[in-house]
């Protein structure tokens, strides 16, 4: 038999018994996996123990921590090093090849690895789609999401999305990608984005307002492939006709085109994303975070019940 690497995998879960087998196949080198699951109604727990995965309950209380940074601090891992993975992703033979050599050499506390996005059965290439870089393993001890403070916000799920690793120490690139591939369909990526808006929302928001940003990872020009990123947002928010630009950005500039119907099918929905998160950012700044709530101004004199005042008389 085949000795397992010695690496700890956290998945986070709620109703994913249609991605749950492929993930949970891809993983089955891996020492020991948890799925840290958010009362599942369907089959996930079932398959789950069926892989010999061990099961988590979540329950969020609306605050921080969320669903990661929680099993980061509370699941009684019994090795060092620690494998993030969603339930719609995979991990690579070749890729585990790699994860064992480089928790050996000890170069480094963490790891970068690159996604492979596909939708509508094609990996999205272009678009700035690829490379995909996130860190997800690390030491388990040295590394902890960062947080937006964006909790507050309602319909935004209790778990971490695009929230970064702060690790302490070296961080390393993995040389193979991992997958990236959701097997439910097309209302399932709106709902998920529904909710993402929600989040992006107050992101926006955050930078717009020039919001504490210590216990983030930042936003540097000159900073690692995340912090650019991020720097490149705080000038983004500012941009007008965004959803406009957010197709152009990716159909043409970033050739998304090459990808095919796939590419046009993506870069007209990350269109209507960048729409959606503008219009609830106008919510949250104009309406206070509810729809149909009308401002009014103080000055506005006050309304005599005629019949009141005939009674009176």
């Amino acid at each position: 038999m085949t000795s397992k690497i010695p690496v700890s995998v956290l998945i986070p879960a709620k109703n994913e018994q249609a991605n749950l087998p492929a993930c949970l196949t891809s993983l089955q080198p891996a020492d020991e996996i948890f799925i840290v699951d958010s009362q599942s109604t369907d089959k996930s727990i079932e398959i789950a123990e069926s892989y010999g995965a061990k099961v988590v309950q979540f329950k969020f209380n609306g605050s921080w921590p969320k669903k990661k940074n929680w099993s980061l601090e509370n699941l009684p891992f019994r090795n060092e090093w620690v494998l993030i993975v969603d339930c719609d992703e995979r991990i690579t033979p070749e890729s585990w090849t790699e994860i064992a050599e480089v928790i050996q050499n000890g170069e480094c506390n963490g790891y970068y690895i690159n996604r492979r996005v596909f939708f509508l059965g094609k990996w999205i290439r272009h678009g700035g789609k690829y490379p995909d870089w996130n860190l997800r393993l690390f030491k388990h001890q040295k590394g902890r999401y960062e947080n937006l403070s964006t909790e507050d916000i309602p319909n935004t799920g209790d778990n971490e999305v695009h929230e970064h690793v702060i690790l302490e120490g070296k961080v390393g690139y993995l040389k193979h990608d991992m997958l990236h591939e959701d097997f439910r369909d097309l209302y399932h990526w709106l709902e998920r984005h529904n909710r993402y808006s929600n989040w992006e929302a107050r992101v926006y928001l955050n930078l717009l307002t020039g919001k504490d940003n210590s216990a983030t990872i930042g936003a540097n020009l000159f900073g690692d492939a995340v912090q650019r990123k991020r720097f490149l947002k705080t000038l983004w928010v500012r941009l007008p006709f965004k959803p406009f630009l957010r197709f152009i950005l990716f159909y043409i500039i970033q050739r998304g085109f090459l990808d095919g119907k796939a590419g046009y099918i993506y870069g007209r929905l990350l269109s209507q994303y960048e729409y959606q998160i503008g219009v609830k950012l106008y919510e949250l700044r104009n309406l206070g975070g509810t729809l149909n709530v009308e401002k009014i101004p103080a000055s506005t004199p006050k309304i005599v019940n005629q019949e009141v005042e005939k009674t009176a008389i």
